[in-house]
């Protein structure tokens, strides 16, 4: 059982932690800001109020100050019923600070004698609010309010109980989310991870089906992908192998049936069996020289050596080297090569891959067949097509014709080891370049080479100073 199913891993506890650190931080500090600004609020709220109530009593204080012509005999009743209103004492003091006459809001009324220096240092306090009574313009007292704290405290426990619970839902909710994240991200590694166990343990078909989020989604696709090639490399390798064997089985056991009649006195060595002989040797040497040429061609760094070669110049010398061979097979060669075309490329690989090509059409075409070598370029790509009028290769063979080892169905009778083109396939990618082939337009076969114009793959910095030589061979400039 995978540890996505089976539990967190370590990975995915440490996700999970780090989430629920976070979440409680925040919550955390948003409960604390939320509580001091309802606090302040509140207390904004409620200092606001009391300044109101005491203008309010001041107001009514000056009323009464005015219709008794000074405080001696005023009627303090109005002011005593807003201070017992706001649930405050009053404390009513004369232009020189003395009090004058202090009633009470708790309940206890408005009449009471006035309190002397106690009552200035009780109405000092800090939940006191103080306002001028005036009258006429002219400042005759003040009024102080002395509010409790009740209120204001039943305030704040009720905002404070309601920010409590929002909390701890906001809470619930952040670890909860942190975990399902974590699940989220976690369960596609664990199941990359099992692929990959089951994969290195020999189980070639173990791929991940868990694709996961932006990056992790490209890292499963991306190991998919490496899973299929190496189970595709090792099918292509034990295919290779077979094909190997299978190639060598034939001249070797004409060989050894040769050589033991010989030993054994069965036959005399005549010119005829011995050349026969000599064949199936040849036959040997030459399917081990092309996989020493594919083994070449595949080795990295096989192509290191670059240079600004001119590809037209490659196929004239390739056709020259050539030409014995062609005209041999019968065949008519039409040639159009549109030089210079520059490309930066080892000049000896590229002429092996278009000697390869000839050699193929000369190997499967018939005499008097045609053969279009046509080379082209532009300020991005250079073309080399070389097409046939040959048999040419059904369509179900057309995706096989650059395998190792592939010849087509119909050429048993043809000598080769069908390694040929993929050297060529081989060559052209270490380029940097695409080959393809095609049915031609009136039968045979069209292979099409595309390879990065020396224009295009070299650096801005470092043109103008590469070697007017390819491979000993004078580069045509325009």
């Amino acid at each position: 059982m995978s540890a996505g199913r089976a539990g967190m891993g370590p990975l995915g506890r440490r996700l999970l932690l780090v989430f629920v650190l976070v979440a409680v931080s925040s919550v955390a500090v948003l409960t604390v800001a939320a509580l001091i600004g309802v606090g302040q609020g509140v207390e904004a709220v409620q200092q606001s109020e009391r300044t109101q109530r005491t203008e309010a009593a001041a107001a009514a204080a000056g009323t009464a100050y005015q219709a008794a012509g000074g405080w001696d005999g005023a009627d303090l009743s109005g002011s005593s019923a807003i201070a017992q209103a706001a649930g405050a004492r009053l404390f009513v003091f004369d232009a020189s600070g003395s009090a004058v006459r202090v009633g009470s809001g708790m309940g206890q009324g408005a009449g009471g004698p006035g309190l002397g220096a106690q009552s200035s240092a009780q109405a000092g306090a800090l939940n006191a609010v103080t306002a001028p009574v005036v009258v006429d313009g002219t400042t005759v007292g003040s009024v102080r309010l002395m509010f409790g704290t009740s209120s204001g405290t039943r305030a704040r426990d009720v905002a404070w109980s309601w920010i409590a619970v929002a909390a701890a839902v906001a809470l619930v909710v952040a670890v909860a989310a942190s975990w399902w994240v974590t699940r989220w991200l976690t369960r596609p590694i664990d199941a990359m991870t099992t692929a990959a166990r089951r994969f290195a343990a020999g189980d070639r078909e173990a791929r991940t089906g868990e694709a996961g989020p932006g990056e992790l989604g490209e890292l499963a696709h991306a190991f998919n992908g490496m899973a299929d090639t190496v189970a595709r490399s090792e099918r292509d390798r034990r295919n290779l192998t077979a094909d190997v064997a299978h190639e060598l089985r034939t001249p070797l056991a004409v060989l050894q049936a040769g050589l033991e009649e010989l030993r054994d006195g069965l036959v005399e060595p005549t010119s005829e069996g011995l050349a026969g002989l000599h064949d199936q040797s040849l036959r040997l040497g030459r399917i081990v020289q092309d996989l020493a040429e594919l083994s070449a061609a595949e080795a990295p760094g096989a192509t290191a050596t670059r240079d600004d070669v001119d590809l037209a110049q490659v196929v004239a010398d390739a056709l020259a080297s050539h030409d014995p061979q062609l005209r041999a097979a019968g065949l008519v060669i039409d040639r159009d090569l549109a030089g210079p075309a520059l490309v930066r490329a080892d000049s000896d690989r590229l002429h092996q891959a278009v000697g390869n090509l000839l050699a193929n059409a000369a190997r499967y075409c018939r005499p008097g067949d045609e053969v279009h070598v046509v080379v082209r370029s532009d300020d991005a790509e250079v073309v080399l097509v070389v097409a046939d009028s040959g048999p040419g290769l059904a369509a179900d063979e057309l995706p096989h014709v650059f395998d190792r080892l592939w010849r087509g169905r119909g050429a048993e009778h043809v000598a080769g080891s069908g390694i040929g083109l993929a050297v060529v396939r081989e060559i052209v990618v270490a380029h940097g370049g695409t080959i393809d082939a095609q049915e031609s337009a009136g039968g045979g076969l069209t292979v099409t080479i595309r390879l990065p114009s020396a224009a295009a793959s070299t650096p801005p910095a470092a043109r103008g100073t590469g070697s007017d030589h390819a491979g000993g061979t004078p580069a045509r400039r325009p």
